[in-house]
């Protein structure tokens, strides 16, 4: 099954604009649960992204790396995230260092910076002939505001599970990146990566239920209190 330049054209726009939109929300939302919906909504995003990819080359291999994507990313991800707020006490932050009003404009500066930074990109890629170099072309950005986006809820979140899912955006932000310009990677590759980032959920997760049992809901930032 081969799709139109036109309907892969369409599809990669919803994709990408889907990562987008749920990056955006979870810079605004504070209640962890809805998040972890939302992260579960970038990894059927991402999917469909690849898949979307693997039709218009005609790649199998693409086509079963969206199989994979799918289950780790909007299915075994989520599931951990969600095991892991469930383990460790309140689901909401509290203290996070931006409100949600200094987020969305933080947002909006940061997309406006990849878009910028993406031109060079984009613009080789409109050039070539590659098969999938024209639907792929526009949306770089999107990954780079995507990556953006990981590194903003990284650093302006308390909360290690909340600190979890900027991860988690930011390796999502990679993967889109990787997917446009490259075409994507080899399916033992991705399930090397895609695994390795489930191991890290896992043991983050883990190690977050464990200090708030050890030493209560408190913020990251508590913990530069402790000394030898």
């Amino acid at each position: 099954m081969h799709l139109t330049t036109g309907a892969a054209t369409q599809l990669v726009a919803l994709s990408t604009g889907a990562l987008l939109v749920s990056a955006v929300l979870l810079v605004w939302r504070r209640s962890l649960r809805p998040a972890v919906r939302l992260i579960a909504v970038q990894g059927v995003a991402l999917a469909a992204l690849v898949a979307t990819l693997g039709l218009v080359e005609g790649s199998a291999e693409l086509v079963l790396v969206a199989v994979l994507v799918l289950a780790l990313k909007a299915v075994l991800v989520p599931l951990v995230l969600d095991r892991g707020i469930a383990a460790g006490g309140p689901d909401r932050e509290d203290q996070a260092r931006l409100n949600p009003t200094a987020g969305l404009v933080s947002v909006a500066l940061l997309t406006t910076l990849a878009y910028l930074v993406s031109r060079p990109i984009t613009t080789a890629l409109a050039a070539d002939t590659g098969p999938h170099a024209g639907p792929a072309a526009f949306a770089v950005p999107v990954g780079v505001a995507v990556v953006l986006i990981g590194f903003l809820l990284l650093i302006s979140r308390r909360r290690a599970l909340s600190q979890v899912i900027g991860f988690v955006v930011l390796d999502n932000g990679i993967a889109t990146i990787t997917f446009l310009t490259a075409g994507g990677v080899p399916l033992l590759v991705e399930f090397g990566t895609s695994f390795e980032l489930l191991l890290i959920v896992m043991i983050l997760a883990v190690l977050s239920g464990r200090m708030r049992t050890a030493a209560g809901p408190r913020a990251l930032d508590s913990m530069t209190e402790l000394r030898d």
